[in-house]
C-alpha cells in the first residue's frame, strides 16, 4: 500500500440499488471488502450500537430476538441511504474521493402475540476502488505503471422472526440470502516494453446466513430496566469458486496468452459473535454498548504465489468491534416540537480482518451524531425521519490514512395498517 497516493485517481462510481460500490476505499481491495453492519436509521445515529436495543415501533435487524416487541396493530417499514466524503493521506499527499447510494429497506409486522416477523434487503460488503501507481527500477531507470481497480459486494435478502417464549427472554433468527459477486484487476506495464500484464480476480457468490440472537429483559423499576443481548452466527462456506486470469499481452504483435486458475470452495465466511447492554428510562433516554467479534482468523484466502493460485493461511485476522451509544427524547410526548424530537450520539472501535504485505490493516475510530424527527400526519406523530452524521478515521502505519464523513438519511413508516375501523 506504500506510494499508491503518489498518483492516486479515484473512479467515477455508478451508485447501484443496495450500495454494491458504495465505497471508494483501496482497502476493500482485500478479503470480501468493507464489511458493513446490519444497522439502520435508529442504530446509526448511535454509531452502530444496537444488540440490546428492542422497541415496539423500530426494526432492529441486528439482533432478530428484537421483533417479539412489535407493538400489535403496526406495520413498520424502514429505507435509508447515505452518501460520504473521504479524504486520503498518504506522506503529506491528500485526495478527497465522494461515493453513496441506497443502504437498505427492512419491514417488520406482528404475526401473533409476541411474535414479529421481519424482512429485507441489507448489505454485507461493498468493494469499490481504483489508483494508480509508478515504480521507477533504479538498476535500468524503468518505470513500471500498476492499475489497480475493483468493484462489487455482497448483499443479504432476509426473513426472520423474534418470538417471546417467557416475560424476559426474547429469541430469534435471521434466514438471509447471500448474494453477489467481485471483480478485480492489477494491470502492469513497462517503459521499456511492449509486453502488458494484467490479472483478474473474481467470484460469483450465492449461498445463506444466519444469524441467531437473544434479549433478557432484568426491570429495575417501574420505568428503569436493563437488556442483556447475545448474537451468534455460525461460519461456513460460500459454495464460491473464486477464479484468476493472468493474461500477457505482447502488444507489437496484438497476441494474448492467458492462464486461468480455479479454487473449488474457495470462499467463506466466519463465525461471529456479538454481546449487547442496554439500559432504558422509560421513553427518555436509552444508553447501549455492544462487543461483536469475527472469527476470520481461521479462514484460508485465495492468494497467487510463485505460480500457483491457491487457499493460504494467515492472511485474516480475527476482527473486534466495540460501539457505545445513547438516544436522549426529553418528552415523548410534548407539546414542543424539540421535545419530542430523539438526539442520538455515539462512539466506537474496530480492528481490521485482514493482514496487508503481513502487517496488520488499519484499525478503526468513529463517532456520530443524529436526531429523529417525528413525522406528523392526520392521526399521529408514529412515523420518524433520521438524519445522523457519522466519522470514521483509519490507519495503520505507513499505510494511507482516511478520514470520512458520512450523512446517513433513513426513514420509518410506522402505520396502524391492522387496526379495525368502527363506524357508528
Amino acid at each position: 500500500m506504500n506510494k499508491i497516493l503518489a498518483s492516486f485517481v479515484m473512479a467515477t462510481l455508478t451508485t447501484s440499488a443496495f450500495a454494491q460500490s458504495n465505497t471508494n476505499s483501496p482497502y476493500s481491495q482485500f478479503g470480501l471488502g468493507d464489511l458493513t453492519d446490519q444497522s439502520v436509521s435508529f442504530n446509526k445515529g448511535m454509531n452502530g450500537v444496537g444488540l440490546a436495543m428492542r422497541r415496539g415501533n423500530e426494526v432492529n435487524p441486528m439482533n432478530p430476538a428484537s421483533y417479539s416487541a412489535i407493538d400489535s396493530l403496526t406495520m413498520l417499514f424502514d429505507a435509508g441511504l447515505s452518501g460520504q466524503i473521504t479524504n486520503y493521506n498518504e506522506n503529506g499527499t491528500k485526495l478527497n474521493g465522494k461515493s453513496g447510494g441506497f443502504d437498505y429497506v427492512v419491514g417488520l409486522f406482528r404475526a401473533f402475540k409476541n411474535v414479529g416477523v421481519s424482512f429485507g434487503v441489507l448489505p454485507y460488503s461493498n468493494i469499490g476502488y481504483k489508483y494508480y501507481s509508478t515504480e521507477t527500477l533504479n538498476d535500468v531507470q524503468t518505470a513500471v505503471s500498476t492499475t489497480n481497480e475493483g468493484n462489487g459486494g455482497l448483499h443479504q435478502l432476509f426473513i426472520g422472526t423474534g418470538i417471546r417464549p417467557i416475560k424476559p427472554l426474547s429469541i430469534g433468527v435471521n434466514l438471509s440470502y447471500l448474494w453477489g459477486e467481485y471483480n478485480r484487476s492489477v494491470a502492469s506495464s513497462s517503459s521499456s516494453s511492449i509486453n502488458a500484464l494484467t490479472k483478474q480476480y473474481s467470484a460469483d457468490i450465492s449461498s445463506y446466513k444466519l444469524d441467531f440472537g437473544a434479549q433478557l429483559e432484568l426491570p429495575v423499576s417501574k420505568n428503569d430496566n436493563f437488556t442483556l443481548a447475545a448474537t451468534w452466527t455460525p461460519g461456513h462456506s460460500l459454495k464460491a469458486d473464486p477464479e484468476m486470469i493472468i493474461t500477457n499481452t505482447n502488444s507489437s504483435i496484438s497476441k494474448a496468452d492467458a492462464d486461468t486458475f480455479k479454487i473449488a470452495n474457495g470462499l467463506s465466511i466466519p463465525t461471529a459473535f456479538g454481546f449487547g447492554l442496554a439500559y432504558n428510562h422509560a421513553q427518555n433516554l436509552r444508553v447501549g454498548a455492544d462487543l461483536q467479534i469475527q472469527k476470520w482468523g481461521s479462514i484460508d484466502y485465495p492468494e497467487y504465489t510463485n505460480g500457483t493460485y491457491a487457499l493460504k493461511s494467515g492472511l485474516l485476522k480475527d476482527s473486534y468491534r466495540f460501539n457505545l451509544g445513547a438516544e436522549w427524547t426529553p418528552r415523548p410526548l410534548g407539546r414542543k416540537f424539540l421535545q419530542r424530537v430523539r438526539y442520538r450520539a455515539g462512539v466506537g472501535m474496530a480492528t481490521p480482518y485482514y493482514y496487508i504485505n503481513g502487517k496488520e490493516g488499519p484499525k478503526e475510530i468513529s463517532a456520530s451524531l443524529g436526531f429523529g424527527i417525528p413525522i406528523m400526519n392526520g392521526y399521529n406523530a408514529r412515523s420518524i425521519l433520521s438524519i445522523s452524521g457519522q466519522f470514521v478515521h483509519r490507519s495503520a502505519d505507513n499505510m494511507i490514512k482516511e478520514n470520512m464523513f458520512r450523512l446517513n438519511i433513513g426513514f420509518t413508516f410506522n402505520e396502524r395498517w391492522f387496526a379495525k375501523w368502527k363506524v357508528e
